[in-house]
């Protein structure tokens, strides 16, 4: 170790100075550049001489070349009280100070910089650190690079990794530490795909990767459950001699568990020359995920034989693991180790305790737990209110339900009622069977609100077999059963079936309610059925429900959708009351059927009776204003947007985009999307298809290309949008390499419109024998539109023999359309062929 020091003494230019932008006190103070080894200034190793002789170096003499200007670390000057400033949160108060010390042109310490960085991470103040970044460009800092690296790693604990990237690019050169803390920034922030490749990328620049970047991308690799770049990056982790270190061990194991290949976690375990309790953890984990919770448990067994102690994480996986096959046995005798080791104050713990009991069927010592805790949070309420679900113990569940409001805990699953619910908004209805199968056992199918969620349930994910069967055999139904089943047949588009459902309610003397309207109004609308929504006019009429305002509004969406805007208009204007869905309703009536001019006057007709519009309300009216391109009243509404503040809204922020782009102000349309808090799947789509419909190719693929930098994943749209305008601009050979590029690589099967897309382009390229074998070889039946853009394509282009393969196919699926016979007509014509024109025009 004193070698080591006097060579880092000897020249420090030779080594990496850590110390400011380290994340962990495991990572070294110093480290050589070509040897990697590591200095710790509080190494408990070091000659007594070491730090005596660090007090007199500034960390000029570290950076050699005057890197820094000499800056002194100044740990008791100004830099020390900015450090201070930021470790207490007062970080504007520091920023100040750091902002009259640039502007009186005084040196700044780097602790200064340093600490107004890290201040920024930890309280993930994104304003404040691009602020303090600005002031390091205006001092000409920016380009030293451990100071790139703590603006990357600040940007990327603030969620920013866009901007982390744009620093890491901009940096004149990359280190370690740079790679670590940009391969971080998309590994914490869930990119772990880009972060894989970013670490592919820095094997290639030819640096080496040390124990803590094998780790994160490790890490990475179990987020995204990519066992096949895991176990490249164990072979590489073998031939960097880093296997046998504990913590990266630890990570194969976590990876490779998390991959789904215990096998592999055991063969790391097994072969660790030193384990500690997060290896013991990771891989009971790991048995515990893959639903072996035996084993599991006689991990646990072995890890107790070995005198390792068990952590809170132990327990509460071995109390899942418990749970999960209702070990209630092993879960006491766990328990008996929990209160041993002191653990049951641990409010994680003792949340895993109570659903372990219940999951068990042992409520009463779930309950005995929770009475016991000393603290609670939700999952703690969460796990005794769904043990008492699990056991149909209906009463004590609501009566817990009352307690957690009256302690403002803020619940999310509480009951079976709760539960079931839950289970119809996600459409999972196998865990909907499962609780109708404790609700049976247990009695309570007879209760009518158990019975009509479970109806409920069964209709919103699809069962609808199953909703009818549970209706049929409740002894008690009320309105809510009905309008529950009517809503379900409704869901389905079986608006006959609903209908029914009515007139046999009626028979039954049971009276319908507003609710009952509005679901069978709103599935008349869902198919056009304008006949039938007719015929429940008249009958809200005769029960006295048209002056009720829901109802009301479900009249006019429902004429509006059916095409029929006079009779929406007239039950909107005898409303007696109106509120911002009517208004809406009647709106997007107008827009939809391209009455932009008489949409926009009911906007201002709403607004002189001082009803404020909501967000839906803007999207639906920059609807209008696009479908009649109407630019101006467009930048009208986008300023009252502005003022009702609603220009973050998403949807809002999409529909602006895409009016602009319809207008023909892509500008305008670039600048939305550019200014949105956040740009969602549908913001990129509609951005794109703005540029599609502009035709600029080469803007759609630029921007498609940054959309994949910054994560995010193409859809089906996209591609169609991105295809369309390589077709418009004739990018053919960009196209055929998305088409490829979209299946391979984001796994988006081709649909009817990516292969009409593709053959518009090829065809308008005048590739026509391509298009042809493409659609042949489609693996989905193509439709006449695909034959008929070919028949197109050869009469312009002359080509008779495909013109008429592609008129018989046209023909073929569509027997009595005339403009294929047109087409053939001309391609003949043209051809000088008048026999077989003859023939066509007889």
């Amino acid at each position: 170790m004193e070698q080591l020091w006097q060579e880092f003494f000897s020249d420090p230019s030779q080594w990496w100075d850590n110390r400011f932008i380290k994340t962990s006190p495991k990572y070294p103070d110093f480290k050589h550049k070509s040897t990697h080894e590591g200095l710790w200034i509080e190494g408990r190793l070091n000659p007594i001489w070491v730090k005596a002789k660090m007090a007199t170096m500034t960390l000029g003499h570290i950076h050699s070349g005057g890197e820094l200007r000499s800056w002194v670390l100044d740990s008791c000057g100004n830099g020390g009280k900015v450090s201070k400033l930021c470790q207490e949160g007062r970080l504007k108060e520091a920023l100040h100070m750091v902002e009259l010390m640039v502007e009186q042109d005084t040196l700044v310490p780097i602790i200064a910089y340093v600490g107004l960085l890290k201040g920024c991470a930890r309280r993930k103040a994104l304003a404040e650190g691009k602020q303090v970044h600005a002031l390091l460009v205006q001092s000409g800092y920016d380009s030293v690079t451990f100071l790139g690296n703590t603006l990357v790693d600040m940007y990327a604990k603030c969620g920013s990794v866009l901007d982390a990237r744009n620093v890491f690019n901009t940096m004149p050169e990359h280190n370690v530490i740079s790679w670590t803390a940009i391969i971080s920034a998309y590994a914490d922030n869930g990119q772990g795909e880009e972060a894989i490749n970013l670490f592919q990328q820095m094997r290639l620049a030819g640096i080496a990767a040390d124990k803590i970047l094998f780790v994160i991308v490790l890490k990475a690799c179990a987020r995204i459950s990519d066992l096949e770049k895991g176990k490249q990056l164990h072979s590489q982790i073998v031939k960097s001699g880093f296997e046998a270190d504990m913590i990266v061990g630890n990570s194969l194991v976590n990876m490779y568990a998390k991959c789904g290949s215990i096998e592999h976690a055991r063969q790391v375990f097994s072969n660790m020359c030193e384990t500690d309790v997060l290896s013991w953890n990771a891989l009971i984990a790991g048995y515990a995920q893959e639903g072996l919770c035996k084993d599991a448990l006689a991990l646990y067994e072995r890890m107790k034989q070995e005198d390792m102690q068990p952590n809170s994480v132990t327990y509460v996986i071995l109390l899942k693991a418990c749970a999960s096959i209702a070990a209630l046995e092993q879960g006491k005798h766990i328990h008996s180790h929990i209160v041993n080791s002191g653990f049951e104050l641990d409010v994680i713990v003792s949340s895993a305790l109570v659903h372990m009991y219940a999951k068990c069927g042992c409520i009463e010592h779930a309950r005995q737990v929770f009475n016991n805790m000393h603290e609670r949070d939700v999952v703690s309420w969460n796990a005794m209110i769904a043990g008492y679900a699990q056991q149909g113990l209906g009463k004590e569940v609501f009566e817990l339900y009352e307690q957690m409001k009256l302690e403002d805990v803020q619940p999310t699953h509480v009951t079976y009622v709760v539960l079931l619910k839950a289970c119809a908004s996600i459409a999972s209805l196998e865990d909907g069977k499962r609780l109708h199968s404790q609700i049976v056992e247990i009695g309570f199918e007879s209760d009518v609100i158990i019975g009509n969620t479970l109806v409920d349930m069964y209709a919103k994910c699809g069962s609808i077999e199953h909703a009818r069967h549970v209706f049929s055999n409740m002894h008690e139904r009320d309105i809510v059963s009905w309008n529950a089943l009517i809503a379900g047949y409704a869901q389905q588009g079986l608006v006959k079936e609903a209908l029914a459902l009515y007139e046999q309610m009626k028979q039954e003397d049971v009276q319908p309610d507003d609710v009952t309207y509005v679901v069978l109004l709103n599935a008349c609308a869902g198919i056009a059925a304008l006949e039938q929504g007719q015929q429940l006019h008249s009958r809200v009429i005769s029960s006295g429900f048209d002056s009720d305002i829901i109802v009301g509004s479900a009249l006019v969406d429902m004429y509006t959708k059916c095409g029929s805007i006079e009779h929406a208009r007239r039950v909107f204007n005898n409303m007696y009351e109106r509120d911002i869905v009517s208004w809406t309703a009647m709106i997007a009536g107008y827009a939809e059927e391209g009455l932009g001019k008489e949409a926009l006057e009911l906007y201002e007709q709403m607004k002189q009776e001082d009803v404020l519009p909501n967000n839906v309300t803007y999207v639906v009216l920059l609807k209008a204003c696009a479908r009649i391109t109407c630019l101006e009243q467009g930048q009208q509404l986008h300023f009252q947007i502005i003022e009702s503040g609603f220009q973050s809204d998403e949807m809002v922020g999409g529909a602006l985009i895409d009016m602009y782009a319809k207008c023909g102000s892509i500008e305008d349309a670039r600048h939305v999307f550019n200014n949105l808090p956040e740009q969602d799947l549908v913001s990129w789509n509609t951005m794109i298809a703005g540029y599609a419909q502009q035709g600029l190719g080469e803007e759609a693929v630029r921007l498609l290309e940054q959309m994949q930098r910054e994560g995010r994943k193409p859809n089906g749209v996209t591609y169609v949008s991105v295809l369309s305008a390589c077709s418009h601009s004739g990018l053919v050979d960009e196209g055929r390499r998305l088409f490829d590029f979209m299946f391979k690589n984001h796994g988006v099967t081709p649909t009817v419109d990516h292969y009409a897309c593709m053959v518009d382009l090829l065809c308008r390229a005048g590739c026509l024998a391509e298009a042809e074998d493409l659609i042949n070889k489609m693996p989905i039946q193509p439709d006449a539109v695909l034959w008929r853009t070919l028949l197109g394509a050869a009469r312009n282009h002359g080509h008779v023999e495909i013109g008429r393969r592609a008129f018989d196919c046209v023909v073929k699926l569509e027997p009595e359309n005339p403009s294929a016979y047109v087409l053939l007509s001309d391609i003949y014509a043209a051809a000088g062929r008048r026999d077989e024109l003859a023939n066509i025009r007889k």
